[in-house]
This record gives structure tokens, sequence and C-alpha cells, in this order.
């Protein structure tokens, strides 16, 4: 029996995410919707038209919202639905979302805006990322239903003042913390380093702190796709901005994220942004320096859902589309059992021990950049990661051990490129 769910951007329905008899997701935009002035598309791979879309044209959009297949067995199994379906897992916890999407059964009216929260006490809070590897995401917790991509465990919550709460139904969030990793030694401290060193580097990065928990480590990661709106009486409200990482928007499914499995490419990540930023101009420049840093950094695993698009003001005639704050940097050469293999190949070459001047020229040639600019700019970062590197904080053994292997790294890099 086909089933469907009521897709929402913002407050406003957009189209149907449907079930059909044969078990195929499927999506078509709202007739309201298609005739609204100003109307914008959910992703750049699905265009405003009236024929529905098949699962094969859809799927990458809306099963890249959902978490990775290692979370989604355990989610399945906690809801006592299959993994592989995509439909039935958006409807279980598709209610606070990445970006400004909000799944409701058909029928069902999006809830009037009264975002109720559950606060946490410190106690709680800690049993919580503990039992996270076997919750993820809390799902089947009354009256909680989120969904964050990606293959580490997370939650999603509020902080204000202090106090850190539990969004219900599609209340929204504003950080999302990520508990310590038992197999990879200090990766909170790892990633707080990459990433508060990206920014004293001048990238534009999600702003992050390490915390601890009744002797729990963990991440806060501030949400770029949540804001504070001003509203009547000098007051604020929390609100959504519309997002979707580099293989939504190309359609492009997230157990392909990577290049050698079908997953994108820089050419590509670059064509993307050239065509639909609001500002190329100042967003090539900037996804150039991300992949600059995450060579410097040792960061292997920047994949195609590693970057993002956000939207301002979708829905509307005056959306701007612009290249999301860089997340998820971690410097994973520090481990030894990953992969050695860079999700994006750099030019030619996979192994980043390996990437040389060619490979940048190579790459400047495939994005459209001048080759000079771009050998420069490697050699220049490095520089600027060099001195940076004095003023971050290095505040565990493993930020330490971390800061003198990126040290090293961009000494030898910046001198092959300087040669």
């Amino acid at each position: 029996m086909a089933r469907t769910l009521d897709v929402y951007l913002h407050n406003e329905l957009v189209g149907h995410l449907i079930q059909d008899d044969d078990g195929q997701m499927i999506f078509d935009y709202v007739r309201n919707w298609l005739e609204k002035p100003g109307a914008t598309q959910l992703s750049q791979s699905l265009p405003l038209r009236e024929q529905r879309f098949s699962r094969n044209e859809c799927r990458g959009f809306f099963a890249g919202i959902l978490p990775d297949d290692s979370k989604r067995e355990i989610i399945a199994r906690n809801l006592g639905i299959s993994a592989r379906n995509d439909y039935a897992m958006l409807e279980q916890i598709g209610g606070e979302c990445a970006g400004a999407i909000t799944f409701v059964p058909v029928g069902q009216a999006l809830p009037v805006r009264d975002d109720h929260y559950r606060e946490l006490s410190s106690p709680e809070l800690a049993g919580i990322l503990r039992e996270l590897p076997r919750r993820p995401l809390l799902a089947g917790e009354d009256g909680i239903r989120l969904s964050l991509a990606g293959a580490q465990d997370k939650i999603a919550v509020r902080i204000e003042g202090g106090e850190v709460s539990v969004p219900l139904g599609t209340a929204p969030s504003t950080h999302i913390l990520k508990p310590a990793v038992d197999r990879f030694e200090g990766v909170v401290f790892n990633e707080a380093l990459c990433m508060k060193l990206a920014a004293a580097c001048g990238l534009s990065v999600a702003a992050v702190e390490t915390r601890n928990v009744h002797g729990v480590d963990y991440l806060s990661v501030e949400r770029y796709d949540r804001i504070h709106r001003p509203i009547a009486g000098g007051l604020f409200e929390l609100d959504r901005l519309h997002q979707e990482d580099f293989c939504q928007a190309q359609g492009i499914v997230p157990e392909t994220k990577y290049q050698k499995e079908g997953g994108p490419s820089l050419k590509q990540c670059f064509a993307l942004l050239r065509e639909v930023s609001s500002a190329p101009v100042l967003d090539l420049p900037k996804l150039l320096d991300a992949v600059i840093y995450n060579l410097l950094v040792g960061n292997n695993d920047a994949h195609g859902k590693n970057f993002s698009l956000l939207y301002h003001g979708a829905g509307t005639a005056d959306q701007t589309i612009r290249l999301a704050p860089l997340y998820d940097i971690v410097s994973t050469i520090y481990y030894p059992e990953l992969s050695k293999t860079m999700a994006m190949k750099i030019g030619d070459e996979y192994s980043s021990g390996n990437v040389g001047q060619k490979n940048f020229e190579q790459l400047a040639e495939e994005a459209g950049l001048a080759k000079p600019m771009v050998r420069n700019r490697v050699a220049e970062l490095g520089d600027t990661v060099i001195e940076s590197l004095k003023a971050v904080d290095k505040n565990n053994p493993v930020a330490e051990s971390v800061a003198t292997l990126i040290r090293k790294r961009c000494e030898h890099i910046r001198k092959a490129f300087r040669n």
C-alpha cells in the first residue's frame, strides 16, 4: 500500500515523498509550490518540475539526510524497521534534520511553532553520550525525531545559557555533540585542534569547543545552519537555514561518497560551486583553501559529504547560495590504521604523501584556476598553518602530537612547492 510524507521547507509544504505499492521511493513537488512566486528547488539535483522524480533521481538527496549504514543498522533494529528503507527511516526520525527540511505524515499539519525541549542534567547528558553507540541519535525515544548524516556517533541539542536540552518533535537544535571514540585515541582533541587551527588561518569553519561531563570527553559543534532571527520586541527566534552537501546536490547516494566508488571528484565540486554559488569569485578560493588545508593537516577523509551549500532565503526570490563553513576536519593520518588514500584525488594522485606541484597544476586546470596562483597558495597556506599553530590551544597530549605532525608535514610540503 502506498504511503506519503509531506515535505516542508521551513514552514511551507513543497512536495510529497511517496513509497509506492512496490516499495519504491518517489518525490514530486506540489502545484502550489511550483506556482508560488520565488519558489526554489529543494536541491540542485531536484529542479522544479511537474513530473515526478524516480527513486534513482531523488534518493541521492533524501538518503543523504540519514546516518551512514553502520548507524542505520542499529537505528533500524531499535525502531523495528528495515535499515534499507529510506522512507521508513525518514518517517521515524525526519523531524529535525540538516538544513530546513521536515517530514510529516501526509494530512497532519506541521506543528504550530511551539518548540519543546527536554532539559538534560549533567548525569543525563553523560549517560546519553555513553549510550549513543547503542542508541544512535536517541532513535526510538518518545518525542525525539533527529537525523544527522555521517558515521560518527553524535546528538543534536539546544544549548542556551549553559543549559543543554534535547529537541522534541520538529524543534530546532543549535549544536551537535560528538563524544570520544574508543577506537581512535583523542579524536575529540584531534578534531578540535584541526578546526580551531583552520579558523586561526582565516578559513570559514564551524565553531567548536571540547567539553567533559562526568568523565566523558566530547566535542561541541555550533550549527551553521541554525540562526537566531530577530523578532518583535527585541527578542530572537531560533530558525533554520537550508543546506545540502555536495553529494546531495549532485544526486550521488551516500554509499558512493568516495571518488573511487563513484563519488564526486574535486573537478566536479569546483564545477558545481562555479555554477550555483551566488558569489563564485569568493567561494572558489575558499574551496581551494579547504583542499589545501586538508592536505596540510592530513585529513584524507574529505569526501563530497564534507562540503556543503548553504541557502539563505530559501523559498524566496531573494535566495542566495554560498559555500558552507567547513566541518568534520580530522588529521586522519595520525591514526596508522586509517586509509592513506584521499577521498578525492588531487590531479591524478590519491596518496596524500605523493601530491606535488604537478598534481595541483592539474587541479588548477580542472577547476579553471590560474596555475601560479594555486602553486603559490599551497606554500602560503603552509606558512600560515605553521605560524598559527603557535597560538592554537593544545590542551591534550593528542593535540600536541597532532600539532607536531602537522608542523612537520607543512614544512615538507611548503619546501617542495618552493623548490
